[in-house]
């Protein structure tokens, strides 16, 4: 073995391997006979990197053995397999208070101390009631509306996280039923769980999701506004949808379509086909003359929304190098006791589900309708969160251990089909999840509308690794249109009602549109946040705990987040907490200096506060209805007074996957105090891309206290001061106020 794996036998006749993955990171797994079988999760490589390794040094004691890494000690106790975890200084981090346990009777689960003063982060969407987990009994079961997408990790700010690496139904009890101990177990599995070391939260995060794969990049287009047609739309009513998001001259980018659109509604099978009347698709047409290709002309790219029973285990399966079950109607051997051979008996495979083609994976009958235009899919809850009590997989799994990993697994494969069938970046987004679910998909609150537990539930999502969150948001209401706009992807769902923008009430109508234009003049801010998101899983969404881990009063605020590095958001409450430092009100101009909380008084036509930090650089788009329209050669530079701050502006042709090797450009633009004022560096761009401007020409704002930007007003007003970068400039270029 290498000196990165430990197996230590202990007293009680069990073995406990350890491995170090990463200095900071330690998996262990717990068995009687030492086979170690290894976890789906694994084997179906959605953890990735769990097989990777790092240097650990063993020391053996008479009653002990220590595991060391450059960053941390575990300590075994050889009699009983309890042990704990310390940093590399020596200091405890944690340590369990009973010995784990791993059996076919008993099923598996440690028991941890808790500290008077840790707090605890994580689990994904399994519950929307609180972020700070401390006190909760979390079920790990998908369960419709009630637990969407739960996730197997817990962070404590004592400076260690656990992730379970488990797909069977189990718990975790983090000081429910006894508040100095944490506990977490199932009836059925093995004992398999990763020990993550971190001083704080992001880098935990960081490090949990260098495990479990990085939050996607979407395409640049899918952090634009995504509309949702009435579920009995025809391609004409679509259409005319379509025309009147430009005829209001509101932003967006993606319309899609609800299960009307197949000729059988919820069709599950790999047969299903455009409906005949609602949405002919005329055979021997070229695309650009069909419908779909109408949709393009106009700058949109079409959604279809679909439900999956499939069993996408045999797929996996393949993928992991392993045989399969027969397929339908092949002859198996007889038993030789079978005298009389019988052929109506045992000879002919039998499946529970008459959909599934074992040698067909799910995405190929899926490929048509790319073809046909479909840029993106809608997962609906229906069937993925399912229970499946009697049914056996075709990977022989029971649905005990498949149904918390299934929802994983049909995103996974819708990610990677489309990824290979177009060499695009995906847009799939899903109401469903599972541990993992980042790197695949993004996901939207399920049938459960936009208010305040929705909000929770996104903030829950990014203290758990998964960036790319969003709700169905009202449309009848400020302070939802507020929030709706301002979270990592924006969604508006008709589903069986008429919630166009240009039905609603004048007033909510003009909101509406303010908060649509403004979020498309924030998108190169927006989309070099999902960048940082996918570089270092700290999400775009993000709950004051994790912004502000030193903030007393954190845990207590689930109506505020921070959207990207450099702005506040609150949301259904008007009651402001701001952490420390200077914040200015996007809305006024205002400046405030933090920690404070004060009762805030909405301005017109507005549905929440914003406030932005003092320093900060937001680089904004040019007007624009879509995506695409045309190349940004020219941004304007928001510039806030007060403090230091660099701002990395992140660019790539914004939809195939070339930015995996690097194809894409980093504007370093820093803003500092000087003696005489303020000033502007904007270093000379990093790297290239297909279709990156040869020039680039910047509108730089220097804002004062008091000072607003107006999205509907333009830039002139704003004093700007204009610069030109060419592409083939070397050093960077300093910008003053006028």
């Amino acid at each position: 073995m290498s000196n990165s794996t430990v197996e230590v036998k202990l007293n009680c006749g069990r073995i406990l391997r350890v491995d170090a993955v990463a200095p900071e990171i330690l998996r262990l797994r717990l068995d009687v006979d030492g086979n170690f079988p290894e976890s789906t999760l694994v084997r179906y490589r959605i953890i990735e990197n769990a097989l990777q390794q790092a240097d650990a040094v063993c020391a053996e004691q008479a009653d002990s053995v220590e595991i060391k890494t450059s960053a941390g000690t575990l300590r075994v106790n050889k009699h009983d397999g309890s042990f704990a975890i310390s940093t590399a200084a020596g200091k405890l981090l944690t340590e369990t208070v009973k010995p784990a346990w791993c059996s076919p009777e008993d099923g598996f689960g440690a028991a941890f101390k808790i500290l008077s003063e840790e707090k605890f982060y994580g689990l994904g969407d399994e519950t929307r009631e609180q972020i700070n987990k401390r006190g909760h009994l979390a079920g790990i079961w998908v369960r419709n509306v009630a637990c969407y997408a739960p996730a197997t990790v817990l962070f404590s700010t004592g400076g260690w996280g656990v992730f379970v690496n488990s797909t069977w139904r189990h718990y975790f009890d983090v000081g429910a039923t006894d508040p100095d101990i944490l506990q977490f177990g199932g009836r059925h599995g093995e004992f398999d769980i990763f020990l993550l070391i971190g001083k704080t939260l992001p880098v935990l995060l960081e490090r949990y999701t260098w495990l479990s794969g990085r939050p996607a990049l979407l395409p640049l287009w899918a952090y634009g506004l995504n509309y949702v047609c009435n579920q009995q739309v025809d391609a004409r009513g679509m259409l005319e949808d379509c025309l009147n998001f430009r005829r209001e001259n509101i932003p967006c980018d993606m319309v899609g379509l609800e299960p009307g659109w197949m000729s059988e509604y919820y069709d599950l099978s790999t047969e299903k086909k455009w409906h005949p009347e609602r949405f002919y698709m005329a055979p021997w047409a070229p695309k650009r003359e069909n419908f779909t290709g109408a949709v393009e002309h106009l700058g949109f790219k079409l959604s279809l929304w679909l439900c999956c029973d499939y069993d996408l285990s045999f797929e996996e399966e393949r993928q992991a190098g392993q045989a399969v079950a027969p397929e339908r109607g092949e002859p198996a051997s007889l038993h030789p006791d079978d005298f009389e051979q019988d052929e109506h008996f045992g000879h002919v495979p039998l499946r529970m589900d008459k959909i599934t083609k074992p040698e067909e994976p799910w995405f190929e009958h899926l490929k048509k309708f790319v073809d046909n235009g479909a840029r993106a899919f809608k997962l609906d809850g229906a069937f993925q969160v399912n229970e499946h009590p009697d049914r056996c997989w075709g990977n022989g799994m029971t649905d005990e251990e498949m149904h918390n990993l299934y929802p994983v697994l049909l995103n996974k494969q819708m990610s990677q089909g489309y990824r290979i069938h177009t060499g695009q970046r995906p847009m799939i987004y899903t109401s469903g999840g599972y541990a993992g679910i980042q790197q695949y998909s993004a996901t939207w609150a399920g049938d459960t509308g936009g208010g305040p537990k929705v909000l929770t539930s996104l903030i829950n999502h990014g203290l758990s690794g998964h960036s790319n969150t969003s709700c169905d948001m009202s449309v009848f209401a400020a302070d939802s249109i507020h929030f709706g706009f301002l979270q990592p992807w924006s969604q508006l769902n008709n589903w069986a009602y008429w919630r166009q923008p240009w039905f609603i009430p004048a007033e909510l109508r003009e909101i509406f549109k303010f908060y649509a234009r403004l979020r498309y003049r924030l998108l190169p801010y927006i989309y070099s946040m999902a960048y940082q998101a996918h570089a270092s899983g700290m999400p775009l969404l993000r709950g004051l705990p994790l912004a502000c881990p030193d903030d007393p009063a954190a845990d207590n605020i689930t109506n505020e987040y921070l959207f990207g590095d450099n702005f506040l958001v609150t949301a259904f409450n008007n009651h402001v907490h701001l952490p420390s430092g200077v914040w200015f009100d996007f809305w006024t101009g205002r400046r405030y200096d933090g920690p404070l909380d004060f009762e805030y008084e909405l301005p017109p036509r507005r549905g929440g506060a914003l406030f932005v930090k003092g320093g900060a650089v937001i680089p904004l788009a040019p007007v624009m209805d879509y995506v695409g329209q045309s190349p940004w050669e020219e941004l304007t530079l928001l510039v806030y007074p007060d403090g230091d701050s660099v701002f990395e502006l992140y660019e790539d042709d914004g939809g195939s996957l070339d930015y995996l090797q690097g194809k894409a450009a980093i504007t370093r633009i820093t803003s500092r105090r000087t003696a005489s004022g303020r000033e502007l560096a904007i270093e000379p761009r990093r790297g290239e891309y297909a279709g990156m401007p040869g020039r680039r020409a910047y509108k730089v704002i220097f804002l004062k206290d008091g000072d607003v930007w107006n999205p509907d007003a333009g830039d002139s007003e704003n004093k700007a001061v204009n610069v030109i970068e060419d592409a083939e400039r070397l050093k960077p270029v300093t910008v003053k106020p006028v």
